[in-house]
């Protein structure tokens, strides 16, 4: 389960950092024993996520069962997506 307290927790850390792997190893670190995974935003399709900033989205995880699947459940979500966004050129 994941608090929307722990999410705005995330956000404001990410914000104060440059989003980097070795940013998501911190975040792995300080919110365990939250799972975070790192990519691109546009690597994930038809997905809504579960907060939007202006440099990235954040998308729930749940890892419950064998295989990870995405989910908008906070109260089944075992991690968080760390998905930036790239500004279009």
């Amino acid at each position: 389960m994941i608090a929307e307290v722990q999410l705005q927790a995330v956000v404001k850390r990410i914000a104060s950092a440059y989003l980097d792997d070795a940013l998501i190893t911190q975040l792995r670190a300080e919110f365990a024993p939250l799972h975070f995974t790192y990519c691109y935003d546009d690597d994930i399709s038809d997905r809504t996520p579960v907060l939007e900033t202006e440099q990235f989205n954040l998308y729930l995880i749940d890892g419950r069962e064998h295989c990870l699947k995405m989910t908008n459940d906070y109260e089944a979500a075992t991690g968080i997506v760390v998905a930036e966004l790239i500004a279009d050129d």
